[in-house]
């Protein structure tokens, strides 16, 4: 949604525009005390990260990629040290491509380890480890692309996961939006949204997310709802559908 190219000044952008809490999903170029403190400065919360991409081209994530589990356990280590020291309580731990369809089972069965083990490091923690389906146009190859699927996986490991809900690729995937964020609420730990085509502001495109918001506030959810979005001209400009939650220039 910021595009500043330094990092940090995106965070005094989002503050100027009213925000009070932030999504970074790879935040690990930079320092963390710099990053606390920044967000300290401007009032803000950082809510969400994602586990790293991996080191390889074309990397997805490595959550559930056979034979990685090292270097895994390496950048789980490094999302939780971040989290724990800027106070950060979701994780978004990414499944990874399956490259090798015929051994989808395999891939699961290591996602669901990786998750198992990340969520023993977690354990007397209040951070809560998410995974999310991506669509398959955007992402080919994807290891988790549907609702059913992360479902299942969650409903495998003992420990607290929930499953982050983006209307943009479940539109792409799935449709029918509604109900099924309302079938699921009691699982869905964090929600993202954006438009779609284009992946730009909610009042563009065929999704209509004030109807979901609306819906959302009637169901008994008390997570975050993040901006994954870029914006159409300018944060600013696009901001307009966000005024009726305190958004936008002062």
């Amino acid at each position: 949604m910021f595009d500043e190219s330094d990092e940090l000044d995106r965070l005094n952008h989002a503050a100027e525009l009213g925000f009070k809490h932030v999504e970074w999903l790879f935040p690990y170029k930079v320092d963390k005390r710099q990053i606390k403190s920044r967000l300290d400065s401007n009032g803000l919360e950082l809510i969400l990260i994602n586990t790293a991409l991996g080191t390889a081209k074309g990397d997805r994530g490595i959550g559930g990629v056979p034979g990685r589990e090292d270097e895994f356990r390496k950048s789980m280590a490094q999302a939780i040290e971040y989290a724990t020291e800027i106070d950060i309580s979701l994780i978004h731990v990414m499944a990874g491509i399956c490259t090798q369809p015929s051994m989808r089972n395999q891939y699961l069965e290591t996602f669901a380890r990786n998750l198992s083990w990340s969520g023993e490091q977690l354990k007397g923690s209040s951070i809560r480890l998410l995974i999310e389906p991506l669509n398959q146009v955007d992402t080919p190859g994807y290891l988790i692309c549907h609702t059913t699927e992360a479902l299942d996986l969650i409903s495998q490991i003992d420990a607290a996961i929930g499953l982050q809900f983006d209307f943009y690729h479940m539109q792409i995937m799935e449709g029918n939006l509604g109900k099924t964020m309302a079938d699921h609420i009691e699982n869905i730990g964090h929600i993202q949204f954006s438009s779609l085509p284009g992946r730009h502001e909610p009042q563009y495109g065929e999704v209509n997310c004030q109807y979901l918001f609306d819906l959302l506030d009637t169901l008994p959810y008390t997570g975050y709802v993040g901006c994954e979005y870029k914006p159409k001209t300018n944060v600013e400009e696009g901001l307009s559908w966000g005024s009726q939650y305190g958004l936008g220039s002062s």
